[in-house]
């Protein structure tokens, strides 16, 4: 089936892949057809984010967003040299060793925080929320769009060829 290309992250249909296969498993599988499962499933997911991340970054070099050897600093806008990867996901180690190559490819700077660091993303919002709390700020809720997925900016819902 075509594959979508765009920045858009979805992983329904291989949770649901993964789900039907473990299904068909007599007695759940061997510890063998497990690991292999995982293994199938984790190079997958890396490959669905290797994949939007490489549109991102083509998007942003149409855009003149990045920095190139012959337009350095002469962007439209401040070119974006960084990109930080956080978040529990940022814990997994291949992962991190596939979308650093990328970043080095597209000349663009990764950072991680240290792996014991790597928690859920909720966690650190929550963490974010009570120090502005205790530092006497707030933000009101009212005619806040509150979406369930939120893309990653208007410009970046096209379609990349």
């Amino acid at each position: 089936h075509e594959q979508a290309q765009d920045t858009a992250f979805s992983f329904a249909g291989l949770k649901t892949a993964v789900r039907t296969r473990l299904a068909k498993l007599e007695n759940g599988g061997t510890e063998e057809e497990r690991a292999d499962l995982a293994a199938a499933f984790q190079e997958a997911a890396i490959m669905h984010i290797e994949r939007r991340l490489r549109y991102a970054l083509v998007w942003c070099a149409e855009q003149q967003l990045l920095p190139t050897p012959l337009e350095g600093e002469a962007a439209k806008v401040p070119p974006i040299t960084s990109l930080v990867v956080s978040g529990g996901v940022a814990a997994n180690q291949a992962l991190r060793g596939r979308l650093r190559s990328l970043c080095e490819a597209n000349n663009v700077r990764m950072y991680t925080p240290p792996t014991r660091l790597c928690t859920d993303n909720g966690v650190m919002v929550a963490w974010v929320a009570i120090e502005r709390l205790l530092l006497g700020h707030s933000d009101t809720a009212t005619g806040t769009e509150v979406r369930a997925r939120w893309p990653l900016g208007r410009a970046l819902d096209i379609k990349l060829t």
